[in-house]
């Protein structure tokens, strides 16, 4: 009988050990970056929050069938970043800031991964609630973001500041194909189709300098074509890291993934740059680390992926480690 016990025991100590490691990624995520009220802190620019990470998050928490972290983020980000004009949310809130949301704009990609979540979350636990909130911010993005110009549907990066009227300028790692797809399928609205089209063939024509990389900004000019966008430098760099990643969440056999794999295979693992500027061919004094080499990782399906993070990352890299190990888990499934 206590041979039996013993043997339980043991076999209880395993599963539970399983488990912890299981949910390290999302546990550490959470004691590092998550205050008590369900705020995500950028640890990387001054503890400041954005709707981005309330976004990553609340997709993590699903992920992790973590329901009491999902409503904190969900509730933070309603009391503090919704905006009741137009039923996007204020991309940034600074804690330091006597008005901690001064910029009353809009980062669309921000209110995509938000509407992602309550989608996903609405689903797996069965929440009409959740599910009406997203169809809500969904029609707000489709009205006040997404419009046809240069013979592409296209989503600004927010609402201000964007159309420049003989051109609009885009970030490509807004182009959040996955969830554009689930909204197509709980919506059956042609706009996301449009815009999986249209964000498809535009990345296309973002091969840019002899990288064929697309850069962190782009213009698209009227008459269909693409340049990288002047008020920033033209690198495949911290934003567009996460192009490839989107794009193998939504097809991981995708020939979008072509010149990805091709740049970084030019480079050994342990020395491939951080990012590079695709006109000079200047590259990153440094290597990528982290989340920025969990995207090369899984876009070249070399097998280093875990949701283990290191003591040192901060919450970008952080969350770009976890987003690939989420997008390889669901390709997988």
């Amino acid at each position: 009988m206590s041979l039996l016990r013993a043997s339980v025991m043991v076999m209880v100590m395993i599963l539970g050990c399983a488990q912890a490691s299981a949910a390290d990624g999302w546990s550490s995520f959470k004691s590092r970056f998550m205050t008590s009220d369900g705020r995500i802190q950028d640890t990387g620019n001054n503890n400041v929050s954005h709707t981005e990470g309330q976004g990553y998050a609340m997709l993590m928490a699903v992920w992790y069938n973590d329901r009491s972290s999902f409503d904190s983020l969900w509730r933070w980000t309603q009391q503090h970043l919704k905006n009741p004009q137009n039923g996007l949310f204020y991309w940034k809130y600074n804690p330091a800031a006597t008005n901690p949301v001064a910029d009353k704009n809009n980062a669309s990609d921000g209110d995509v991964l938000i509407a992602w979540a309550l989608l996903k979350a609405g689903e797996k636990w069965q929440n009409n609630e959740y599910l009406q909130a997203s169809d809500r911010i969904q029609r707000a993005i489709v009205s006040r973001d997404v419009i046809a110009f240069g013979g592409h549907t296209v989503m600004l990066p927010g609402n201000q500041g964007f159309n420049k009227t003989s051109y609009v300028v885009l970030n490509p790692s807004y182009f959040l194909f996955p969830a554009w797809r689930d909204f197509a399928r709980r919506s059956h609205l042609k706009v996301w189709t449009n815009l999986i089209d249209s964000g498809m063939d535009l990345l296309s024509k973002m091969r840019f300098g002899d990288a064929g990389l697309p850069v962190d900004w782009v213009a698209l000019n009227a008459d269909g074509t693409v340049a990288p966008a002047t008020a920033w430098p033209p690198r495949f760099s911290y934003d567009a890291i996460r192009v490839p990643l989107y794009v193998y969440w939504y097809d991981a056999q995708s020939l979008q993934l072509v010149p990805f794999q091709h740049f970084w295979m030019s480079f050994s693992r342990s020395q491939t740059p951080a990012w590079i500027d695709v006109m000079s061919n200047n590259k990153a004094p440094y290597n990528m680390a982290g989340g920025l080499l969990a995207v090369r990782d899984l876009t070249l399906n070399s097998g280093y992926l875990s949701d283990q993070l290191d003591s040192k990352e901060d919450y970008y890299s952080a969350s770009l480690k976890l987003l690939a190990w989420l997008a390889l888990q669901e390709r997988s499934h």
